[in-house]
């Protein structure tokens, strides 16, 4: 049976421990503090950041990210993008030449612009092949064994299709995709797009504007990963629409609950303060605008939330700004 370690204690890479344990791999799961390890391992729960949710005998929580790794033929890295590569520079002596890495993070590395997967290639020692997870799946209802479809996507073909028959069970549907490039894009950006939905909610502004700001911020999201390499097609499937829709709309997500309070007419700090988890789509922001202008893109709506997260202007000048810019045709 295979193993599979998962670097990450958080809420996205607990449910993921909980789901490949009940269907039957052995899990090691690695919490950076030792404590929260410790915790998991004499409670059987997560307390921190997946509540109510119990651990499965086969998970085994470490703080020892070499333990972890060791002999694991999976290695899922579910931390934050901005603590990617200290960790995957960290376990990447002890990962086993024959592993296959697997990204569960969405975003963009702040300094480099480099996505999750570029930023795994560069760390890790040995020539792994890297999968990207990506697609709508919120942690709680991954945990609590709900249906959810996502992406498996590789330039290794075989790799991918290893990805899709060991994570697979019941409760989780995995695609394959070769657009790497494009399932990323859309992974990291519709973090962005679902600060501006919560905006939208925030000030009242109604479902015809929601509408239109998903759609148009599809279509940014597209752009983009068509600069990157992507397919305009793949934006169409769960990496992208699919995993809009669920993030701008649904209540367990950090980046809408964000925007939410930011229409509301919180200070950011106050709302980043209590959140006591990662909203990936505030650091993503600033990124994605400036990978945009690296590929000489307009970005209008990643822009003015750059604007509204910097305080250099407010959610419903932003809207107007939007409102107010030049027509155009709908499909360049």
């Amino acid at each position: 049976m295979s193993r599979i370690a998962i670097l990450g204690a958080g809420s996205w890479g607990t449910a993921l421990a909980i789901h490949l344990a009940r269907a039957g791999r052995p899990v090691r799961l690695w919490a950076r503090d030792e404590a929260l390890a410790a915790e998991m391992a004499s409670t059987r729960n997560n307390p921190r950041y997946l509540s109510g949710v119990s651990l499965p005998p086969d998970v085994e929580p470490t703080s020892c990210i070499e333990a972890a790794v060791a002999d694991a033929q999976f290695v899922v890295v579910a931390v934050p993008s901005h603590g990617l590569r200290s960790v995957v520079r960290s376990a990447a002596g002890a990962i086993a030449p024959q592993s296959i890495v697997v990204s569960a993070t969405k975003g963009l590395e702040t300094e480099s612009l480099r996505r999750m997967s570029q930023v795994i290639e560069e760390e890790a020692t040995a020539r792994v092949p890297v999968v990207v997870l990506s697609g709508p799946s919120f942690a709680a209802e991954v945990a609590a064994g709900l249906p959810a479809a996502v992406l498996a996507a590789s330039s290794d073909q075989e790799a991918a299709a290893n990805v899709q028959e060991q994570f697979r069970s019941r409760g989780l549907r995995l695609y394959a995709s070769d657009d790497v490039a494009g399932v990323e894009i859309g992974g990291a950006l519709k973090n962005v797009i679902a600060i501006a939905a919560g905006v939208v909610e925030g000030l009242g502004l109604g479902h015809n504007a929601m509408a239109a700001l998903i759609t148009r911020g599809l279509a940014e999201i597209s752009r983009l990963a068509c600069a990157e390499g992507g397919r305009r097609d793949t934006l169409a499937g769960l990496s992208g629409l699919g995993d809009l829709v669920v993030t701008c709309t649904g209540d367990l997500s950090r980046n809408r609950h964000v925007g939410l309070e930011l229409g509301r007419g919180r200070p950011l700090a106050d709302i980043l303060a209590n959140l006591h988890m990662v909203a990936e789509g505030v650091r993503t922001t600033g990124a994605a605008l400036a990978l945009g202008t690296r590929h000489g893109l307009e970005l209008p709506i990643t822009a003015q939330m750059s604007a509204v997260l910097d305080g250099r202007t407010s959610p419903l000048e932003a809207v107007e700004t939007l409102m107010g810019r030049r027509q155009r045709a709908e499909v360049e």
